[in-house]
């Protein structure tokens, strides 16, 4: 039987002409690598950069951030504009702040970010004013693929995820206006790759450390608190910036350095620690938070240097000349503190308060289905107006992202939740059932390098791991919004989630891709599936792609994207 089976094994073909492309030579297989993830950036880029300028006036919030961003540069802190500042921008007059301070809501980092494309270009021209965005648009696409690769090992998919992010339009858009929200997802998804270093640095101390003490015939008990993890260091650094860039960066924060906990924990008990759970919860949490909460609290601090050191921000010297200094066990406290104090206050309680109503506002539990996309700017013009070439034409710049991107990429979400729930089965369509499920889809998609299972060394999580990471990323992103049901709230929020919504579509289209080892027919039939679902998306991008980039296109054009009423 043994040998009958082995010779009916080697006569059946395996994997697809490509597959077989890939393994005539090295130098294919180094150009699949490098070739496919810089094709996906240069394309991500053309997207994002072509016409940049247009339209010639601020769009929706870049009448708050993008202006704010150059008060900050030229005072050091926000200033108050006078009425019809806004036209005065398209008519390249930037200077008519007065050095009054203005209250706003969110921390400065991200209206920095903006500043340094407003000091390279000018506040004058409106490339300068979107610049920063868009390349951050373009590093976002690029961290997509970093995570993706980290988690799967596999070009294919790693290309897949960038690709599928690189055209959408809820990407696209949030790259071409000067807003914080792209920003924040740059800083969110740093964190995200951080958070999944120091799991593979950690697991990696934590077995080394089992090892020896079981080498010694010491009993494991409590493990070890690992004091040295950079990693964990690096994510604290990050997402303090992104808590300073706009405060929901904090709430991921929280996720992380929980999720982080909880693996902590599951290698513990992997690694044959008696007390995983205590061990984890007494002595390297302690250590974590250490690690993390103290450093982001000192990024968020410094990103506030042109308030402490100006005299004009809001609220700067609200103690002892507007309120009451602080008596008591606190009256030792200086009054820049207590000014701050106060100001952060303020913000808190706008944040919490802030449900007046919005044309366009999206209600949280909406985000996922799509109902509510934001428009941010509208122009009609007629034939030779504004590049008008027909009677009657519509410049738009609504945030619909893909549809066919976006709503596979929830059902995908889904049936993640399932496979995470159901581990037998997840393990059994990774090919990992050997290895108890810690080889990682090392070889998902088929395309990878070598296209066969990784071993614990260079997979960062098993299959149900890696399925918990991105399912942990999306509520991070996500799931705090839910606590807030009044609050005014957007779609175009989501950006901050959207990459771990194609991570879980670019991982399930891995495991329809198959392996490079599959059965021919299993390799071309999974190939051609998701090829058909790759050119429907990009032709559904380019059907949408004028109302992402304010194109004048004739009116009854713009009403056929319409797809739901909520999408007017």
């Amino acid at each position: 039987m043994s040998a009958g089976g082995a010779a009916v094994s080697a006569a059946t073909p395996h994997g697809s002409r490509i597959d077989a492309w890939l393994g005539r030579s090295p130098g294919a297989q180094r150009a699949w690598r490098v070739g496919a993830p810089a094709l996906v950036l240069l394309t991500a880029s053309v997207l994002r950069f072509w016409n940049l300028g247009h339209p010639h006036e601020l769009v929706f919030d870049e009448t708050y951030y993008v202006k704010d961003a150059w008060t900050l540069f030229n005072l050091g802190y926000e200033s108050r504009w006078p009425e019809g500042a806004n036209a005065a921008w398209a008519a390249g007059d930037p200077n008519g702040y007065s050095t009054e301070a203005s209250f706003v809501v969110h921390p400065p980092l991200g209206k920095w970010i903006i500043a340094l494309g407003l000091a390279a270009f000018g506040a004058a021209d409106p490339v300068g004013w979107r610049f920063s965005t868009a390349v951050a648009g373009v590093v976002l696409i690029a961290l997509v693929m970093v995570a993706a690769h980290l988690m799967f090992r596999s070009t294919a998919v790693t290309a897949l995820a960038g690709g599928l992010l690189a055209i959408d339009g809820n990407a696209i858009v949030m790259s071409r206006v000067g807003l914080l929200d792209g920003l924040l997802a740059v800083f969110v998804l740093a964190g995200f790759i951080c958070w999944l270093l120091d799991r593979r640095w950690a697991g990696r101390r934590l077995r080394e450390w089992a090892a020896s003490r079981q080498d010694a015939k010491r009993g494991l008990e409590w493990g070890p608190a690992l004091w040295w993890r950079p990693w964990l260091l690096a994510m604290g650094t990050v997402l303090g910036a992104a808590s300073a860039v706009k405060w929901s960066g904090l709430y991921v924060l929280a996720f992380f350095a929980v999720g982080s906990l909880i693996a902590d924990a599951i290698d513990r008990r992997r690694a044959g620690i008696s007390f995983w759970a205590s061990g984890t919860v007494l002595k390297q949490g302690p250590v974590s938070f250490v690690l993390t909460v103290p450093v982001a609290l000192a990024v968020y601090l410094v990103s506030f240097t042109g308030w402490f050191v100006t005299d004009g921000g809001y609220s700067r010297h609200w103690a002892g000349a507007v309120g009451e200094p602080w008596t008591g066990a606190l009256a030792w406290v200086p009054l820049d503190w207590q000014s701050f104090w106060h100001y952060q206050s303020a913000v808190y309680d706008y944040h919490v308060g802030e449900t007046r109503p919005h044309g366009y506002q999206a209600f949280a539990w909406t985000w996922l289905l799509l109902i509510r996309p934001t428009g941010m700017y509208y122009r009609t013009s007629g034939m030779g107006d504004a590049g008008c070439r027909f009677d009657q034409c519509a410049s738009t710049i609504t945030g619909i992202a893909n549809p066919i991107i976006w709503w596979a990429s929830v059902a995908a979400v889904l049936a993640l939740v399932v496979l995470l729930f159901a581990r037998r089965r997840l393990v059994r369509l990774s090919g990992v059932g050997a290895v108890g499920g810690l080889g990682g889809l090392g070889g998902l998609g088929g395309l990878s390098n070598a296209g066969h299972v990784a071993d614990p060394e260079r997979a960062l999580t098993s299959p149900c791991g890696q399925a918990g990471a991105i399912l942990l990323g999306l509520a991070a992103g996500y799931l705090p919004w839910l606590l807030y049901p009044e609050r005014t709230v957007f779609q175009f929020y989501t950006i901050v989630f959207e990459p771990f919504l194609v991570l879980a579509l670019a991982m399930v289209l891995g495991l329809v891709l198959g392996r490079s080892t599959d059965a021919a027919w299993r390799r071309q039939s999974g190939i051609g599936v998701v090829a058909v679902f790759l050119v429907f998306a990009v032709l559904v991008s380019a059907f949408f792609w004028p109302l992402w980039t304010a194109m004048p296109v004739p009116v009854e054009f713009t009403r056929l994207h319409y797809w739901l009423p909520g999408w007017r």
